[in-house]
């Protein structure tokens, strides 16, 4: 699949799909299992992704979301969460964002920056927790290191991303990547 020829819709609904694959195939003891992200559990990941971005629309464009209970059945938040998020790619209807961070933007431009990439990059941590492979595919990883690089000052220094672990130089662009955001990508539960 070639990602660049995806609208941000599109690629929203197709990384969300691959979350949701790997949610439903979750059994209920497998939640507590122990993920990449130090300290926090299969389902912390699914929390992450579904309360973060609820919290960010609410106190960056005033829109009220309705709280999920995500513990009580993680795959249907998550369905009710994919809706919420698509139906604003969708229909973005002009409505738009305030942040410090982000600035002014439309508010599917930026879920597409900071949200989207959010929900591919943590199917690998949901997989891994699962005790599975999940290819985050060659060319996104590789243009996603490159475009990461030339920023790692600021994201170094954001806290949200570990030191970097080292692979060796014949690593794939997957594994280079997550060396680079701070996973160990040969990470076992």
């Amino acid at each position: 699949m070639n990602h660049a020829d995806l609208t941000m819709g599109e690629q929203h609904a197709y990384d969300a799909a691959r979350f949701a694959e790997l949610v439903d195939s979750a059994a209920a003891e497998d939640w507590a299992r122990p993920s990449p992200v130090a300290a926090w559990s299969a389902l912390d990941v699914v929390t992450h992704l579904i309360e973060w971005p609820r919290a960010f629309l609410q106190s960056s464009a005033g829109m009220d979301l309705p709280t999920l209970e995500v513990a009580a059945d993680p795959a249907a938040a998550w369905k009710r969460h994919t809706a919420d998020i698509q139906a604003l790619f969708d229909d973005p209807a002009g409505r738009a964002v305030s942040n410090p961070h982000t600035g002014d933007q439309p508010v599917d431009v930026a879920l597409s920056q900071i949200y989207t990439p959010d929900i591919w990059m943590h199917s690998w941590d949901l997989a891994r927790a699962l005790g599975r492979d999940f290819d985050l595919g060659a060319e996104r990883a590789a243009a996603t290191l490159a475009g990461a690089t030339a920023m790692e000052n600021a994201m170094r220094s954001s806290g949200q991303f570990g030191p970097r672990v080292e692979v060796s130089s014949d690593a794939s662009p997957q594994e280079r990547l997550l060396g680079f955001i701070g996973r160990d990508p040969y990470w076992r539960p």
